[in-house]
């Protein structure tokens, strides 16, 4: 810059000298100087302003020589994308809405796992966090939400996340909260559900996946989805189901703790970069990604549709619109067709599964069951126990005269169309409409079922209290108590079962939840037959049984029909629940009329322990003299019917037709040799002689009768009070 203003007064010097050497000398040295100053000062800011301008001018052009533009172009996008991308987790806070426990011991599982990433995580109940005032701030704290939610009767959630859900949903249409309340939110869903309830499997994990959505939360992988049908799971139970997604989800929380893209708005692209990032690993997350894909798409085209919906639509545009949807509907139909396709083909590859799953063969193992093959178990009943020590026998001995030290309490078929309030297996068993199972031959399961039993026999053998001539009784066995859990009656060969029992003189006693109308009417016949009439109206039976079955309604009372059809004994099984079905009493008359079953017992529901399966409680078992209280005004709306017989200890009361009480004495009991007679001869006969229940009766014993001192205790036994102790409740 200097030299630059010494090239310029260089120049201008001589010129301004010339000026000067035409005034007067008569100034001294420095006034010349600034007189000189003054009179040139127009030049010297001109030759200032020209010497900024240079330099200025060199700068730049030295600037663009130094750094190109498509440099500079490159450097700007490369921080603007880092800028996008850098993505942090400080940390994973896990949701869960559980009904029995399951929900919240995976969120647990996973919990554990994440820690092991370094990462920190929480697991928080769904009750006990107030999202209207905390799920706005994890927008903003660079943590991951995860939803692990159950679906519960009905579709409904569970009843720890029904505020929850309840305050999402009302959220997600609420304009004060606006689409993007939760914006920034980074989400994952699993969904715990059954796929036997097809109307409403999965319901609250899609709901709460899908009102996150709406309120501009962002997914960072696929809704997961568990399915507790080992049939139709995608990966064989809950359990691997919550594996194959737990496993998908760590590898995405781990990408975005790199800084990876936190969303995948495309699931085209997600399923791309799983078989790019993780090519050889287990075949089921690229199934269930794809099958989530027929179910739900979110590209960003249709996310902006969805969001956009409630918009107003100008009338010329109706045109158009009713174009697209008609288009959108037809692409629909088209997956839908593509999705029944692959269920399809899902079921009959799931038709060779076995029912139990090696987690649900640990869980009951450790609740007493002996499994037996696939999908048949059995267990020894607390009655059986007492009778080997003469303390009793179980209500059916009271009643129809069972050895109860002699009786095999089994089951060809663990799973079950319902899941009770009442189950005394906490809903353990698997569920399921049909069978869709591996399935083991009857001469197997009978062969491995006596088998086991005998064997839980003879750990009796010498221990004190047990009678020797009980214990070598009780390894002939004489009955069979096909009610230990499940459906029986599902089993396909559950009539060749039947004769196998028969044609070992083992008498049988088949219980049935009354949803299988026409297994009842092919029924060979049957020591006795039961069916369990738990409510007497559809709202209760809805209420108490929880059937799976869409139109369990007409399918119970034509199961009714179906057992009045029946010549050999019958028995209608109700269960009184406290302050559930025990004001039905007119409509329990008319059920009776409509089956017009030999007999009817009626017992107290019996409390099975605290289960988050169910609500029920001590507060729901009625006191023996309320069950009395009951029967006596049922009896009184039945003409045809009488009480006969009482178990005071079992809480339970019989009452029968008429036509077993001759020469004014019940005979209730059952000749168990002359049964086995008659059913040989008709199998002889190719089935075309029958007999009736009639032609079986025995004499009821007048202490097993209603109003005898002993209360239906056997005077041949001694009564034992347990004090201070657990409770066994498990036996028929």
């Amino acid at each position: 810059m200097f030299s630059v203003l010494v090239l310029v007064l260089s120049v201008l010097c001589p010129v301004l000298s010339s000026g000067i050497k035409g005034s007067k000398d008569v100034y001294s040295g420095s006034e010349k100087y600034l007189l000189w100053v003054w009179h040139n000062r127009l030049y010297l800011y001109t030759a200032a302003a020209l010497c900024f301008g240079l330099w200025f001018s060199l700068k730049m052009v030295l600037k663009k020589k130094s750094v190109p533009s498509d440099l500079v172009l490159w450097v700007q996008k490369s921080a603007e994308k880092n800028d996008r991308a850098e993505v942090h987790v400080s940390g994973v806070k896990i949701f869960y809405g559980s009904q029995t426990g399951t929900a919240k011991g995976f969120a647990a599982e996973l919990s554990e796992e994440v820690k092991t990433l370094g990462i920190p995580s929480e697991v928080i109940d769904m009750k006990d966090y107030d999202p209207d005032d905390q799920l706005a701030d994890e927008c903003t704290s660079r943590t991951v939400c995860v939803f692990i939610v159950a679906t519960y009767t009905d579709g409904r959630p569970t009843e720890n996340a029904q505020w929850f859900c309840k305050w999402l949903e009302e959220a997600s249409t609420d304009f004060r909260y606006g689409k993007t309340y939760l914006k920034g939110l980074r989400y994952a869903v699993l969904g715990l559900g059954n796929s036997a309830y097809v109307g409403h499997y999965n319901t609250v994990g899609k709901n709460v996946d899908k009102w996150l959505w709406m309120l501009s939360g962002v997914r960072i992988m696929t809704r997961g989805e568990g399915d507790c049908n080992v049939v139709k799971s995608r990966n064989g139970s809950v359990q691997d189901d919550f594996l194959a997604w737990k496993a998908h989800f760590l590898r995405r929380l781990q990408a975005l703790a790199r800084g990876d893209s936190g969303s995948r708005s495309s699931k085209s692209s997600c399923m791309k970069t799983d078989g790019a990032d993780h090519e050889g690993e287990e075949p089921t997350l690229t199934n269930h990604s794809s099958e989530e894909e027929l179910m739900e798409t979110s590209s960003d085209e249709e996310q902006s549709d969805e969001r956009t919906s409630g918009s107003v639509v100008d009338v010329e545009d109706l045109g158009n619109l009713m174009d697209s949807v008609k288009k959108s509907k037809n692409e629909a139909d088209g997956q839908m067709v593509k999705l029944a396709k692959v269920k399809k083909i899902k079921d009959k590859e799931g038709a060779s599964r076995e029912m139990i799953t090696p987690t649900l063969r640990n869980a009951l193992t450790k609740q007493g069951y002996k499994l037996i093959g696939s999908h048949s178990g059995v267990k020894l009943c607390r009655w059986t126990k007492s009778m080997l020590r003469g303390r009793g026998g179980c209500y059916k001995h009271t009643f129809y005269g069972i050895e109860s030290h002699r009786c095999m309490e089994t089951t060809p078929s663990l799973a079950c169309a319902n899941k009770c309030v009442f189950c005394w297996r906490h809903h353990t068993n698997p569920v399921g409409t049909e069978w869709l199972w591996k399935m083991d031959p009857a001469e197997k399961i009978l062969e491995e079922a006596m088998e086991k039993h005998q064997n839980m026999i003879r750990q009796f053998k010498g221990v004190p209290g047990v009678l020797p001539e009980r214990y070598q009784e009780g390894l002939a066995i004489k009955h069979c108590a096909l009610s230990l859990v499940g459906e029986p009656i599902m089993y396909p060969e559950i009539n060749t079962f039947l004769r196998l029992l028969h044609s070992q003189r083992i008498s049988s006693f088949l219980v049935t939840n009354a949803q299988f109308p026409q297994e009842i009417r092919n029924l060979v016949p049957v020591t006795q037959l039961y069916v369990s009439v738990d409510a007497s109206t559809k709202d209760s039976l809805k209420k108490i049984d929880r059937p799976l079955f869409k139109d369990f309604w007409p399918r119970f009372l034509d199961s009714l029909r179906a057992l009045g059809e029946k010549r050999q004994r019958t028995v209608y099984r109700l269960t009184l629940v406290k302050a559930w079905n025990v004001e039905e009493m007119q409509s329990y008359s008319e059920l009776i009329a409509l089956g017009q079953p030999d007999f009817i017992e009626v017992k107290g529901v019996t409390y099975c322990g605290e289960s988050s399966a169910s609500t029920l409680t001590m507060a729901n078992v009625p006191w023996h003299q309320e069950v009395v209280a009951f029967v006596r005004q049922l009896a009184d709306m039945l003409p045809q019917y009488e009480i006969a017989c009482e178990h005071e200890h079992s809480n339970c009361l019989l009452i029968a037709h008429t036509k077993f009480k001759v020469d004014g004495e019940w005979r209730t009991w059952i000749d168990y040799e002359r049964f086995q007679e008659l059913v040989e001869a008709h199998e002889a006969s190719g089935g075309t002689r029958s007999f009736s229940a009639l032609d079986y009766m025995s004499q009821t014993p007048h202490w097993a009768l209603f109003g005898a001192q002993e209360q239906g205790f056997d005077p041949a036994d001694t009564r034992f009070q347990r004090r201070n102790k657990t409770k066994d409740v498990s036996g028929c």
